[in-house]
Protein backbone atom coordinates (compact mmCIF):
# COMPACT_ATOMS: atom_id res chain seq x y z
CA UNK A 1 0.00 0.00 0.00
CA UNK A 2 1.19 3.40 -1.18
CA UNK A 3 1.88 5.81 1.72
CA UNK A 4 1.36 9.57 1.12
CA UNK A 5 4.03 11.73 2.12
CA UNK A 6 3.76 15.56 2.85
CA UNK A 7 6.39 18.03 2.59
CA UNK A 8 8.18 19.25 5.23
CA UNK A 9 5.66 22.78 5.63
CA UNK A 10 2.67 21.07 4.94
CA UNK A 11 3.65 18.23 7.70
CA UNK A 12 4.50 21.01 9.46
CA UNK A 13 1.32 23.30 9.02
CA UNK A 14 -0.87 19.97 9.70
CA UNK A 15 0.77 19.17 12.78
CA UNK A 16 0.19 22.95 14.37
CA UNK A 17 -3.42 22.13 13.29
CA UNK A 18 -3.58 19.00 15.36
CA UNK A 19 -2.30 20.85 18.24
CA UNK A 20 -4.57 23.86 18.37
CA UNK A 21 -7.83 21.23 17.84
CA UNK A 22 -6.02 19.42 20.87
CA UNK A 23 -5.35 22.46 22.83
CA UNK A 24 -8.83 23.41 21.78
CA UNK A 25 -10.49 20.40 23.12
CA UNK A 26 -8.04 19.21 26.14
CA UNK A 27 -9.58 21.05 28.09
CA UNK A 28 -13.07 20.27 27.74
CA UNK A 29 -12.22 16.87 27.52
CA UNK A 30 -12.17 16.28 31.79
CA UNK A 31 -14.79 16.88 34.07
CA UNK A 32 -13.99 19.48 36.39
CA UNK A 33 -15.85 17.42 39.47
CA UNK A 34 -17.20 19.70 42.66
CA UNK A 35 -17.38 17.95 45.87
CA UNK A 36 -20.34 18.61 47.56
CA UNK A 37 -19.77 18.22 51.20
CA UNK A 38 -23.23 18.60 53.48
CA UNK A 39 -25.23 17.32 56.00
CA UNK A 40 -27.27 14.40 54.11
CA UNK A 41 -28.16 12.39 56.82
CA UNK A 42 -29.14 13.22 60.34
CA UNK A 43 -32.62 15.72 61.13
CA UNK A 44 -31.22 18.52 59.31
CA UNK A 45 -30.48 16.17 56.03
CA UNK A 46 -33.80 17.77 54.15
CA UNK A 47 -32.03 20.75 53.91
CA UNK A 48 -28.76 19.16 52.96
CA UNK A 49 -30.45 16.99 49.80
CA UNK A 50 -32.69 19.86 48.63
CA UNK A 51 -29.91 21.77 48.19
CA UNK A 52 -27.78 18.92 46.63
CA UNK A 53 -30.73 18.70 44.02
CA UNK A 54 -31.03 21.97 43.21
CA UNK A 55 -27.10 22.73 42.59
CA UNK A 56 -27.36 19.71 40.28
CA UNK A 57 -30.49 21.39 38.70
CA UNK A 58 -28.04 24.48 37.95
CA UNK A 59 -24.99 22.44 37.17
CA UNK A 60 -27.27 20.27 34.77
CA UNK A 61 -28.23 23.57 33.24
CA UNK A 62 -24.86 24.90 32.46
CA UNK A 63 -23.89 21.43 30.60
CA UNK A 64 -26.84 21.74 28.57
CA UNK A 65 -25.68 25.31 27.13
CA UNK A 66 -22.09 24.26 27.60
CA UNK A 67 -19.75 25.41 24.45
CA UNK A 68 -17.56 22.71 22.84
CA UNK A 69 -14.52 23.93 25.09
CA UNK A 70 -16.17 23.77 28.08
CA UNK A 71 -15.53 21.83 30.54
CA UNK A 72 -18.68 19.73 31.96
CA UNK A 73 -18.90 20.20 35.80
CA UNK A 74 -20.04 17.30 38.30
CA UNK A 75 -21.48 17.17 41.51
CA UNK A 76 -19.80 14.21 43.81
CA UNK A 77 -21.81 14.60 47.26
CA UNK A 78 -20.08 13.36 50.59
CA UNK A 79 -22.32 13.17 53.76
CA UNK A 80 -20.24 15.74 56.12
CA UNK A 81 -22.89 15.12 58.75
CA UNK A 82 -22.98 18.54 59.79
CA UNK A 83 -19.76 18.05 61.58
CA UNK A 84 -16.80 19.82 60.93
CA UNK A 85 -14.67 16.17 61.88
CA UNK A 86 -16.74 14.57 59.59
CA UNK A 87 -16.48 17.00 57.13
CA UNK A 88 -12.75 17.12 57.15
CA UNK A 89 -12.49 13.39 56.58
CA UNK A 90 -15.12 13.28 53.50
CA UNK A 91 -12.51 16.92 52.35
CA UNK A 92 -9.77 14.19 52.54
CA UNK A 93 -11.92 11.41 50.73
CA UNK A 94 -12.49 13.66 47.84
CA UNK A 95 -9.44 14.71 48.03
CA UNK A 96 -8.08 11.15 47.21
CA UNK A 97 -10.00 11.06 44.66
CA UNK A 98 -8.69 13.75 42.87
CA UNK A 99 -11.33 16.21 43.21
CA UNK A 100 -9.70 19.87 43.23
CA UNK A 101 -13.21 21.92 44.33
CA UNK A 102 -15.38 21.73 47.13
CA UNK A 103 -18.70 23.21 47.80
CA UNK A 104 -20.73 23.58 51.29
CA UNK A 105 -22.72 25.89 53.34
CA UNK A 106 -24.59 24.56 55.62
CA UNK A 107 -22.34 25.33 59.02
CA UNK A 108 -20.10 27.94 59.70
CA UNK A 109 -18.04 25.61 62.24
CA UNK A 110 -17.51 22.96 59.37
CA UNK A 111 -16.91 25.72 56.94
CA UNK A 112 -13.89 27.23 59.66
CA UNK A 113 -12.22 23.53 59.39
CA UNK A 114 -12.40 23.04 55.89
CA UNK A 115 -10.98 26.11 55.53
CA UNK A 116 -8.17 24.78 57.77
CA UNK A 117 -7.35 21.47 56.26
CA UNK A 118 -7.60 23.12 53.06
CA UNK A 119 -4.55 25.82 54.01
CA UNK A 120 -2.57 23.31 55.35
CA UNK A 121 -2.89 21.24 51.65
CA UNK A 122 -2.05 24.14 49.91
CA UNK A 123 1.17 25.24 52.22
CA UNK A 124 2.13 21.30 52.38
CA UNK A 125 1.57 20.83 48.61
CA UNK A 126 0.53 24.28 46.03
CA UNK A 127 0.58 22.28 43.26
CA UNK A 128 -2.25 19.68 44.38
CA UNK A 129 -4.65 23.04 46.24
CA UNK A 130 -8.43 23.02 46.66
CA UNK A 131 -10.68 25.54 45.84
CA UNK A 132 -13.46 25.76 48.67
CA UNK A 133 -16.81 27.74 46.90
CA UNK A 134 -18.62 28.89 50.13
CA UNK A 135 -22.47 28.43 48.94
CA UNK A 136 -24.17 29.89 52.56
CA UNK A 137 -22.15 30.06 55.57
CA UNK A 138 -22.29 33.26 57.25
CA UNK A 139 -19.22 33.48 59.86
CA UNK A 140 -18.08 36.68 59.02
CA UNK A 141 -14.73 35.21 60.07
CA UNK A 142 -14.58 33.36 57.14
CA UNK A 143 -13.83 36.74 55.25
CA UNK A 144 -11.81 38.38 57.86
CA UNK A 145 -8.98 36.99 60.15
CA UNK A 146 -9.89 33.56 59.05
CA UNK A 147 -9.88 34.63 55.23
CA UNK A 148 -8.09 32.24 52.73
CA UNK A 149 -6.96 32.46 48.90
CA UNK A 150 -8.51 29.21 48.42
CA UNK A 151 -11.94 30.44 49.81
CA UNK A 152 -14.95 32.19 48.16
CA UNK A 153 -18.25 33.11 49.55
CA UNK A 154 -21.18 33.74 47.33
CA UNK A 155 -24.12 34.46 50.11
CA UNK A 156 -23.87 37.59 52.28
CA UNK A 157 -22.27 37.40 55.61
CA UNK A 158 -24.14 37.34 59.06
CA UNK A 159 -22.95 40.94 59.51
CA UNK A 160 -24.49 42.31 56.07
CA UNK A 161 -27.80 40.21 56.37
CA UNK A 162 -27.48 42.32 60.28
CA UNK A 163 -26.22 45.68 58.44
CA UNK A 164 -29.78 45.57 56.70
CA UNK A 165 -32.05 44.15 59.35
CA UNK A 166 -31.08 46.87 61.78
CA UNK A 167 -31.18 49.56 59.45
CA UNK A 168 -34.74 48.55 58.77
CA UNK A 169 -35.56 48.02 61.99
CA UNK A 170 -34.13 51.86 62.66
CA UNK A 171 -37.30 53.02 61.54
CA UNK A 172 -39.87 51.22 63.37
CA UNK A 173 -40.38 52.71 66.05
CA UNK A 174 -42.78 49.88 67.06
CA UNK A 175 -39.96 47.34 67.69
CA UNK A 176 -39.42 48.28 71.24
CA UNK A 177 -38.00 45.15 72.73
CA UNK A 178 -36.13 42.36 71.10
CA UNK A 179 -35.13 38.71 72.09
CA UNK A 180 -32.02 36.88 70.90
CA UNK A 181 -32.55 33.43 70.18
CA UNK A 182 -29.97 31.48 68.10
CA UNK A 183 -27.68 28.20 67.76
CA UNK A 184 -24.67 27.88 70.39
CA UNK A 185 -21.83 27.73 67.82
CA UNK A 186 -20.06 30.25 65.93
CA UNK A 187 -22.51 32.10 63.75
CA UNK A 188 -25.55 32.06 65.92
CA UNK A 189 -23.30 33.85 68.48
CA UNK A 190 -21.91 36.10 65.47
CA UNK A 191 -25.70 37.25 64.64
CA UNK A 192 -26.63 37.97 69.01
CA UNK A 193 -23.07 39.97 69.08
CA UNK A 194 -23.72 41.96 65.81
CA UNK A 195 -27.43 42.71 66.79
CA UNK A 196 -26.60 43.94 69.78
CA UNK A 197 -23.62 46.66 68.56
CA UNK A 198 -25.83 47.57 65.79
CA UNK A 199 -29.22 48.10 67.61
CA UNK A 200 -26.89 49.93 70.07
CA UNK A 201 -25.41 51.99 67.53
CA UNK A 202 -29.07 52.74 65.15
CA UNK A 203 -31.64 52.26 67.85
CA UNK A 204 -30.33 52.75 71.61
CA UNK A 205 -33.71 53.22 72.46
CA UNK A 206 -34.56 49.29 71.85
CA UNK A 207 -34.01 46.99 74.74
CA UNK A 208 -32.45 43.76 74.63
CA UNK A 209 -34.93 41.92 76.65
CA UNK A 210 -33.42 38.68 77.11
CA UNK A 211 -31.14 36.01 74.79
CA UNK A 212 -30.45 31.76 75.11
CA UNK A 213 -28.40 29.74 72.86
CA UNK A 214 -29.48 25.92 72.19
CA UNK A 215 -27.55 23.58 71.27
CA UNK A 216 -27.84 22.35 67.67
CA UNK A 217 -30.46 20.20 66.59
CA UNK A 218 -30.82 18.69 70.13
CA UNK A 219 -34.02 20.49 71.59
CA UNK A 220 -37.47 18.76 70.56
CA UNK A 221 -39.34 20.91 72.60
CA UNK A 222 -39.35 24.23 72.38
CA UNK A 223 -42.48 25.24 74.40
CA UNK A 224 -40.37 26.70 77.31
CA UNK A 225 -38.25 28.25 75.20
CA UNK A 226 -41.66 30.36 73.91
CA UNK A 227 -43.01 30.62 77.32
CA UNK A 228 -39.66 32.87 77.83
CA UNK A 229 -39.98 34.86 75.14
CA UNK A 230 -43.79 35.58 75.69
CA UNK A 231 -42.36 35.97 79.88
CA UNK A 232 -40.05 38.86 78.32
CA UNK A 233 -42.37 41.36 76.87
CA UNK A 234 -40.27 40.98 73.86
CA UNK A 235 -42.01 42.27 70.34
CA UNK A 236 -39.85 40.99 67.84
CA UNK A 237 -37.45 37.89 67.85
CA UNK A 238 -33.81 37.41 65.67
CA UNK A 239 -33.44 34.31 65.24
CA UNK A 240 -30.37 32.85 63.20
CA UNK A 241 -31.49 29.54 63.71
CA UNK A 242 -32.16 26.86 61.12
CA UNK A 243 -33.26 23.29 60.12
CA UNK A 244 -35.63 21.44 62.60
CA UNK A 245 -34.43 24.11 64.83
CA UNK A 246 -36.07 27.16 63.56
CA UNK A 247 -39.40 24.67 62.24
CA UNK A 248 -39.72 23.30 65.69
CA UNK A 249 -39.26 26.90 67.59
CA UNK A 250 -42.03 28.04 65.02
CA UNK A 251 -44.29 25.12 65.68
CA UNK A 252 -44.31 25.56 69.35
CA UNK A 253 -45.20 29.66 68.82
CA UNK A 254 -47.68 28.69 67.04
CA UNK A 255 -49.34 26.42 69.80
CA UNK A 256 -48.59 29.22 72.02
CA UNK A 257 -50.40 32.28 69.61
CA UNK A 258 -47.39 33.68 70.34
CA UNK A 259 -48.53 37.22 68.37
CA UNK A 260 -44.88 38.67 67.63
CA UNK A 261 -42.15 39.60 64.79
CA UNK A 262 -39.94 36.97 63.78
CA UNK A 263 -37.19 38.33 61.80
CA UNK A 264 -34.69 35.51 60.84
CA UNK A 265 -32.18 34.20 58.14
CA UNK A 266 -33.47 31.29 57.37
CA UNK A 267 -37.44 31.13 56.54
CA UNK A 268 -37.74 30.16 53.72
CA UNK A 269 -35.11 26.95 54.03
CA UNK A 270 -36.92 23.32 53.13
CA UNK A 271 -39.90 22.34 55.42
CA UNK A 272 -39.86 25.63 57.54
CA UNK A 273 -42.52 27.34 55.11
CA UNK A 274 -44.98 24.50 56.39
CA UNK A 275 -44.74 24.94 60.01
CA UNK A 276 -45.44 28.40 59.40
CA UNK A 277 -48.80 28.55 57.80
CA UNK A 278 -51.51 31.22 57.98
CA UNK A 279 -50.13 31.82 61.76
CA UNK A 280 -46.80 33.42 60.39
CA UNK A 281 -48.76 36.06 58.38
CA UNK A 282 -47.17 39.70 58.64
CA UNK A 283 -45.09 38.61 61.85
CA UNK A 284 -42.47 35.89 60.32
CA UNK A 285 -39.70 37.94 58.15
CA UNK A 286 -36.77 36.29 56.28
CA UNK A 287 -33.35 37.76 55.11
CA UNK A 288 -31.89 36.10 52.04
CA UNK A 289 -30.14 36.65 48.85
CA UNK A 290 -32.97 36.43 46.69
CA UNK A 291 -36.69 35.51 47.28
CA UNK A 292 -39.34 33.69 44.44
CA UNK A 293 -41.55 37.03 44.55
CA UNK A 294 -38.85 39.34 43.83
CA UNK A 295 -39.09 41.14 40.57
CA UNK A 296 -35.72 39.26 38.85
CA UNK A 297 -37.42 37.47 35.63
CA UNK A 298 -34.43 35.27 35.16
CA UNK A 299 -34.37 33.22 38.35
CA UNK A 300 -38.35 33.81 38.32
CA UNK A 301 -38.43 31.08 35.49
CA UNK A 302 -35.55 29.41 36.95
CA UNK A 303 -37.82 28.78 40.00
CA UNK A 304 -41.14 28.09 38.14
CA UNK A 305 -39.49 25.20 35.70
CA UNK A 306 -38.16 23.82 39.16
CA UNK A 307 -41.15 23.58 40.42
CA UNK A 308 -42.83 21.85 37.55
CA UNK A 309 -39.93 18.91 38.17
CA UNK A 310 -40.16 18.76 41.61
CA UNK A 311 -43.88 19.54 43.01
CA UNK A 312 -42.65 19.23 46.56
CA UNK A 313 -39.40 21.75 46.16
CA UNK A 314 -38.93 25.39 45.98
CA UNK A 315 -36.11 26.67 44.44
CA UNK A 316 -34.54 28.71 47.14
CA UNK A 317 -30.85 28.30 46.25
CA UNK A 318 -29.83 30.98 44.26
CA UNK A 319 -26.21 30.89 45.65
CA UNK A 320 -25.93 28.08 43.72
CA UNK A 321 -26.92 30.11 40.72
CA UNK A 322 -23.83 32.29 41.40
CA UNK A 323 -21.58 29.90 42.67
CA UNK A 324 -21.57 27.74 39.17
CA UNK A 325 -22.00 30.34 37.13
CA UNK A 326 -19.20 32.34 38.06
CA UNK A 327 -16.57 29.44 38.51
CA UNK A 328 -17.98 28.72 34.69
CA UNK A 329 -16.66 31.82 33.93
CA UNK A 330 -13.40 31.97 35.63
CA UNK A 331 -12.71 28.21 34.56
CA UNK A 332 -13.09 30.03 30.48
CA UNK A 333 -10.92 33.10 31.89
CA UNK A 334 -8.08 30.79 32.92
CA UNK A 335 -8.82 28.57 30.36
CA UNK A 336 -7.87 25.55 32.53
CA UNK A 337 -8.85 24.00 35.37
CA UNK A 338 -5.71 23.97 37.29
CA UNK A 339 -7.55 25.61 41.03
CA UNK A 340 -4.45 28.00 41.26
CA UNK A 341 -5.34 29.36 37.93
CA UNK A 342 -9.14 29.45 38.57
CA UNK A 343 -8.87 30.96 41.53
CA UNK A 344 -6.96 34.17 40.38
CA UNK A 345 -9.34 33.95 37.50
CA UNK A 346 -12.63 34.16 39.91
CA UNK A 347 -10.96 37.08 42.64
CA UNK A 348 -11.96 40.10 41.51
CA UNK A 349 -15.02 39.31 38.42
CA UNK A 350 -17.79 41.10 38.45
CA UNK A 351 -20.17 39.32 36.61
CA UNK A 352 -23.93 40.26 34.95
CA UNK A 353 -26.35 37.97 36.93
CA UNK A 354 -30.15 38.31 36.89
CA UNK A 355 -29.98 40.32 40.25
CA UNK A 356 -27.76 42.93 38.20
CA UNK A 357 -23.85 43.44 38.56
CA UNK A 358 -22.28 41.03 41.75
CA UNK A 359 -18.69 41.27 42.07
CA UNK A 360 -16.41 38.74 44.18
CA UNK A 361 -14.33 41.44 46.01
CA UNK A 362 -10.37 40.50 45.80
CA UNK A 363 -9.63 41.87 49.62
CA UNK A 364 -11.30 39.01 51.23
CA UNK A 365 -13.62 36.80 48.26
CA UNK A 366 -16.71 38.31 49.54
CA UNK A 367 -19.46 38.81 47.22
CA UNK A 368 -20.87 41.85 47.27
CA UNK A 369 -24.72 41.37 46.06
CA UNK A 370 -28.16 42.25 46.39
CA UNK A 371 -29.79 41.12 49.58
CA UNK A 372 -33.54 40.41 50.02
CA UNK A 373 -35.97 40.89 52.93
CA UNK A 374 -39.56 39.41 52.26
CA UNK A 375 -42.28 39.01 55.22
CA UNK A 376 -44.34 36.03 55.00
CA UNK A 377 -48.07 37.00 52.97
CA UNK A 378 -51.21 35.40 52.02
CA UNK A 379 -50.73 34.31 47.98
CA UNK A 380 -52.73 36.28 46.04
CA UNK A 381 -52.47 39.04 47.68
CA UNK A 382 -50.11 42.67 46.20
CA UNK A 383 -46.58 41.10 45.54
CA UNK A 384 -47.16 37.27 46.31
CA UNK A 385 -47.31 35.46 42.98
CA UNK A 386 -45.69 32.89 44.24
CA UNK A 387 -46.40 30.52 47.85
CA UNK A 388 -43.96 28.45 49.55
CA UNK A 389 -44.30 24.40 50.17
CA UNK A 390 -48.10 24.55 48.33
CA UNK A 391 -49.06 26.69 51.55
CA UNK A 392 -50.94 29.21 50.09
CA UNK A 393 -48.78 31.65 51.22
CA UNK A 394 -45.22 33.00 50.32
CA UNK A 395 -42.37 35.75 51.50
CA UNK A 396 -43.50 39.24 49.75
CA UNK A 397 -40.65 40.82 48.96
CA UNK A 398 -40.63 43.52 51.33
CA UNK A 399 -36.80 45.32 51.40
CA UNK A 400 -33.62 44.99 48.63
CA UNK A 401 -30.22 46.33 49.77
CA UNK A 402 -27.98 47.09 46.67
CA UNK A 403 -24.54 45.71 47.54
CA UNK A 404 -22.96 48.93 48.50
CA UNK A 405 -25.74 49.54 51.64
CA UNK A 406 -24.77 45.78 53.18
CA UNK A 407 -21.34 45.94 52.71
CA UNK A 408 -18.57 45.74 55.59
CA UNK A 409 -15.24 46.17 55.89
CA UNK A 410 -12.85 43.70 56.20
CA UNK A 411 -9.56 42.97 58.24
CA UNK A 412 -8.50 40.59 55.66
CA UNK A 413 -4.62 40.36 54.91
CA UNK A 414 -4.63 37.68 52.69
CA UNK A 415 -1.73 35.20 51.52
CA UNK A 416 -1.43 34.68 47.93
CA UNK A 417 0.56 32.06 45.64
CA UNK A 418 2.95 33.45 42.99
CA UNK A 419 0.70 33.73 40.32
Amino acid sequence: MRRLRFAQPVRLLLGAAAFAACSATAFAADAVKIAFIEVLSGPFANSGQTSLNQLREVVAQLNATASPTDAKLQIVPFDGKGSPQESASALKAAFDQDIRYVTQGGGSGVALALIDAINKQADRDPGNAMVYLNYAAQDPSLTNDKCSFWHFRFYPSSEMQIEGLTTYLEKKPEIKKVFLFNQNYTHGQQVAKASRAYLARKRPDIQIVGEDFIPIATVRDFAPYVAKIAASGADTVITSNWGTDLGLLFKAAKDYNLNINFYTFNGNNPGIPAQIGSWGAGKIWSMWNWGSNAPTPALEKIAVAYKKKVPDEDFIYASHWYTMHMLRAALRKAKSSDPTKVAFALEGMKYDSPLGEVEMRKTDHQLLAPVYMGVWAKQGSPGVKYDAENTGYGFKSEVVWEPYLSAQPTSCQMKRPPA
